[in-house]
């Protein structure tokens, strides 16, 4: 039982962390979508650490084997991400009209380190009207550096019925990374 105002205040500004963390790695996760539609490589790149990687599909598995662009593939490091962004793939994707929307995630902050799933659907412009495109989990592995939160790893698997997504959605539930 807590029975000075000392002890109080330190549970409350644990708590007060806490909740600061999960609201910085919410706008994190907000801004993914705004970056990428708008073509922002830059700001896209930056939610990551230097040497982060982005996953999107059993992509780029092997150090120094570049970027792997399209529905399947994946990138390493600040420079690799802009370049998914800025590539050609990604730009006929945003010219044609598209919504990438992430969902609320769950989230667990563990000290330095937070593991956070969440669904992704990519909408698409089809004439007039607008079609999921692609729709997926999406587990995010985050490091707190000097400079706040970042994504160290983030793995998309379509949800296609396979195996695969399902586990990743399990294994962020948990709070641990993907193996």
């Amino acid at each position: 039982m807590m029975t000075t105002v000392e002890d109080r205040i330190a549970v409350l500004e644990e708590e007060l962390r806490k909740v600061r963390d999960q609201l910085e790695i919410y706008q994190l996760t907000a801004a993914y979508g705004p970056a990428a539609d708008s073509g922002n490589s830059r700001a896209t790149a930056e939610l990551w650490t230097e040497d982060g990687e982005y996953d999107w599909g059993r992509g780029k598995t092997v150090p120094d084997a570049g970027m792997v662009e399209g529905t399947v593939g994946g990138a390493k490091g600040w420079a690799e991400i802009a370049q998914m962004v800025d590539g050609p793939f990604h730009q006929e994707v945003i010219r044609g009209g598209a919504a990438h929307t992430l969902s609320m995630p769950h989230v667990l902050v563990q000290g330095d380190t937070a593991v956070s799933t969440s669904y992704v659907c990519v909408y698409a412009r089809d004439g007039d009207a607008w079609r999921p495109w692609r729709v997926s989990a999406s587990h995010f592995h985050w490091v707190r550096g000097s400079d706040g939160w970042k994504i160290k790893r983030r793995l998309n698997r379509s949800l296609n019925g396979q195996a695969e997504a399902r586990e990743l959605l399990a294994t962020g539930l948990a709070g641990r990374l993907p193996e």
